[in-house]
């Protein structure tokens, strides 16, 4: 009987483990696919569009396709959307805002500084590659921050992986399950070698916990749309900056 029980928990968990899998693929390929269309019929529109342009639209189509995934999913298997823990922020989501706000900022940061100093390589963003060559589009990609990529990787990796995982796993496991996906997740937007994007994903893992553990502590996901939002936008203005403003900038 025993045995049974537990070959029961384990193919509960790998059924988890393997839901959650594909549902964030599955965001990944619906917004890739969302920017396809668009660029096709634009294509037979016969309207080109510029590099800040394209980076936008696409920006925008990707997290798209995470809202339409994650609200498919809550669709399909009948959890709806009262599935996803979320109401306005009281007093305390406001002081967890600032706190995981910060603490994701710092945690980062370190990350980055611990890597220079380690020699460590690591592996550069597209969008912040697009955005050197036109810092002009860092600045539209704030609000996009606010807008579209907070509330869509928030909605589909907290509100539906994360709590996913923790309906098999609980808490602490689903929050570090799902974080370690969202970042591994993130090698798509990565270019250079295999050791420098490796690098990359374990940095970002540190906001990616940070966020999950916000989710699970307020069981708000306002509280993460908000906290992921403020984090992204800050890191294009501060990219902006240090474009716009380096020694030589024209």
């Amino acid at each position: 009987m025993d045995g049974g029980i537990d070959v029961a928990d384990r193919t509960s968990q790998g059924r988890a483990v393997v839901v959650a899998v594909l549902v964030a693929v599955a965001g990944l390929l619906v917004g890739g696919a969302l920017v396809l269309l668009a660029a096709l019929l634009l294509a037979a529109a016969s309207v080109d569009l510029d590099l800040a342009g394209s980076l936008v639209l696409a920006a925008v189509l990707s997290q798209v396709g995470f809202m339409a995934t994650a609200i498919g999913f809550l669709t399909y298997t009948g959890r709806g959307l009262s599935y996803v823990r979320a109401r306005v922020p009281t007093g305390r989501d406001l002081l967890w805002i600032g706190g995981a706000y910060v603490l994701a900022l710092v945690g980062a940061m370190t990350g980055a500084m611990l890597a220079t100093f380690v020699e460590a390589p690591t592996a550069s963003n597209q969008v912040a590659e697009f955005g050197v060559q036109r810092p002009e589009t860092l600045l539209l990609l704030v609000p996009i921050a606010f807008l579209f990529v907070g509330p869509g990787e928030e909605l589909l990796f907290r509100g539906v992986v994360q709590s996913r995982l923790r309906e098999t796993f609980g808490p602490w496991v689903a929050v570090l399950a799902a974080s370690a996906l969202f970042a591994s997740l993130h090698v798509v937007a990565l270019t250079g070698g295999l050791s420098g994007r490796l690098v990359s994903i374990g940095l970002l893992f540190v906001p990616s916990l940070v966020l999950g553990a916000a989710y699970e502590r307020t069981r708000n996901l306002v509280v993460t749309v908000v906290v992921h939002g403020a984090y992204d936008a800050t890191l294009f203005a501060l990219l902006y900056v240090a474009v716009r403003f380096a020694p030589g900038a024209a």
